[in-house]
């Protein structure tokens, strides 16, 4: 389960958000750079702030679509291009020195926020500068010609209504060929320097990129928005797409997806390393350990996470001791997610629509019950729908921001691949971590809140899937946890970010293979083939599930110094704003903020 943005799935390292100290610079960065006068100082930081979101867009205007951030979809980018690369990291550096000639002591509160989070992502891009992430621009998780496919419908972050969009569409497909190509060229210098994806992930990819090539351009999935066009539009512009889709996908897609299927079944996919995590990569353990602060914003090490998950996993275990009995269970406490994975009451769904009407229920409850834990609240909707057909296969559910400008709304996207085999015990806890209070509470309304666009559309991990597992702790205090099937539910989606601690650190940092993590999770959590896909998740996307605890963790135990400081003063809608009315920031910054607003009610 994830939140689907742009942070959370880098394709390129100008979306690696290392972490470095707030209020600290990389000494290159600090040379011959004049101080801006108090005057201009919010004038000049806006201006850096704005030039910086656009200059990371344009690098990467898919990440922007998928950030709902909707100016730059007529554009595909060549992030994965080393010259295109090298530009932008001169461009960062250049950033920097600009940040660091401004006097932060002139700003006010809301500017420093502003200043050190634009300092903290331009630090953490730069020290990604010596890690070739560009050498793996493909992975069964993440990729360009399958997330441009899952456009075509309509549904995704990239609206396809008017002829302008179904222009920028277009565009975007008539690019892809020369993605691609670089794609393949790439992959040809990671073979060569000893940089691949794992074979096992590939095994798992290729059949993706084998669906995308059709026989001809009316049965390929790119042409699926012209067997949906708008009535309104004219006869003219019907034919027109019509035939400029055709075009464009027999001519130069078609040859290209062709190109690359082959090249990965029979050149990439037997190079392919059987080795399994970063660790065993050239500079694996520090490119590791800068994935990690990436996605925790700390300074913890893999070795200082591992402990923590498996303190974790001991916890849960202890709760499951005492949920065991309730649901009708006697046996060992690690055994209890195996025993609820095979009763057959737990598994009521026959179709798809079932499973829907459950989390629709599920939503009306929630508009009754999050008034009592929330004064602020985002004002755009929220959608329930199903994942695409292309990607249920790889895919988890997950939340997609809605779009800047209110056109379009959040949507929680439910992954059913078949109906008898959907769980009904962890829907309650993760409609609460997909949908709301957790990704659409804090996702959609950093879309309203007054911040700079490289806010705005931009985050960490740590924070944002942090927020979203604390938000599934609150079912408990709502009663939506009263039925222990909902609870052990609930533990058990915990329990999977406890293991994800262990067996994640385990791969990248201290050599477990791709088998060991699997039956670590078969055993922890009694999950079967769901094992294999997230154990491939997180070889696919090193560190960065580790944010989801690490983050939760932080923002429980600033709850209870407020709860402790404050007695009968503290307020838990007011606690609830006070960390989410900033948006996303760093967990340091995070801490400071809460402190801040602790000494302020006493």
């Amino acid at each position: 389960m994830t939140y689907r943005r742009n942070i959370i799935a880098p394709l390129a390292a100008a979306i690696a958000l290392a972490f470095a100290p707030l209020g600290a610079v990389h000494a290159a960065d600090t040379v011959a750079a004049p101080q801006v006068s108090a005057a201009p100082a919010h004038q000049a930081l806006l201006k850096i702030a704005d030039q910086y979101y656009d200059a990371v867009a344009r690098f990467d205007p898919v990440g922007a679509t998928e950030n709902g951030d909707n100016r730059f979809d007529n554009q595909l980018g060549l992030s994965i291009s080393p010259a295109k690369r090298a530009v932008q990291f001169k461009a960062y550096r250049q950033f920097a020195q600009r940040l660091h000639a401004i006097a932060r002591d002139q700003l006010d509160d809301k500017d420093r926020i502003n200043y050190d989070i634009l300092q903290y992502e331009l630090n953490g891009l730069i020290a990604m500068e010596r890690f070739p992430e560009h050498l793996l621009p493909i992975s069964q998780m993440d990729n360009i010609p399958v997330t441009l496919a899952n456009y075509a419908g309509g549904e995704g972050s990239q609206p396809l209504g008017t002829v302008k969009e179904y222009d920028a569409y277009l565009s975007r497909l008539a690019q892809l060929p020369v993605w691609i190509d670089q794609a393949i060229a790439n992959m040809r210098v990671g073979i060569k320097q000893g940089i691949t994806q794992p074979k096992a992930l590939m095994i798992s990819a290729l059949p993706q990129f084998q669906k995308l090539v059709s026989a001809t351009p009316e049965a390929s999935i790119y042409y699926t928005p012209i067997t949906k066009l708008p009535a309104a539009f004219s006869d003219a512009d019907k034919q027109r797409l019509s035939a400029a889709y055709r075009k464009t996908i027999n001519d130069k897609l078609m040859p290209a997806l062709v190109r690359l299927s082959t090249f990965l079944e029979k050149e990439y996919l037997p190079a392919c390393r059987t080795s399994t995590g970063l660790g065993a990569l050239p500079d694996g353990a520090a490119w590791y350990q800068a994935r990690v602060a990436n996605a925790t914003t700390t300074t913890l090490t893999p070795d200082e996470i591992h402990a923590i998950g498996l303190k974790e996993v001991a916890r849960i275990q202890s709760q499951f001791a005492v949920l065991g009995p309730k649901l009708g269970y006697d046996g060992a406490p690690a055994g209890l997610p195996v025993w609820v994975a095979a009763q057959p009451k737990f598994f009521p769904f026959k179709t798809e629509e079932e499973v829907q009407a459950v989390f629709h229920k599920l939503n009306d409850v929630l508009d009754t019950k999050l008034p009592q834990m929330f004064t602020l609240q985002p004002k755009a909707k929220l959608d329930l729908r199903l994942e695409p057909e292309l990607s249920r296969a790889t895919a988890s559910d997950h939340y997609t921001a809605p779009a800047g400008d209110g056109s379009r709304p959040g949507v929680f996207w439910s992954v059913v691949n078949d109906p008898t085999k959907y769980g009904s015990t962890g829907m309650t806890t993760l409609f609460l971590h997909e949908g709301k209070p957790g990704h659409h509470f804090h996702i959609a309304l950093m879309q309203e809140l007054n911040l700079p666009n490289f806010r705005k559309y931009g985050g960490n991990n740590a924070f944002t899937e942090g927020w979203a597992l604390y938000a599934e702790t609150l079912g408990k205090e709502m009663g939506l946890f009263d039925d222990p099937a909902q609870y052990f539910g609930h533990l058990n989606d915990e329990m999977l970010r406890a293991v994800r601690l262990v067996v994640d650190t385990g791969m990248h940092a201290k050599g477990w293979t791709r088998e060991q993590s699997i039956q670590y999770m078969q055993d922890t959590l009694g999950y079967t083939d769901y094992a294999k896909s997230e154990t491939e998740r997180y070889m696919a996307w090193p560190g960065q599930a580790l944010g989801y605890k690490v983050g939760s963790l932080k923002i429980q135990e600033l709850r209870k110094r407020a709860e402790t400081a404050l007695g009968a003063k503290f307020s838990l809608p007011a606690f609830h704003a006070v960390v989410l009315d900033d948006g996303t920031v760093p967990l340091a910054l995070l801490e400071q903020k809460v402190d801040r607003w602790i000494a302020a009610q006493q």
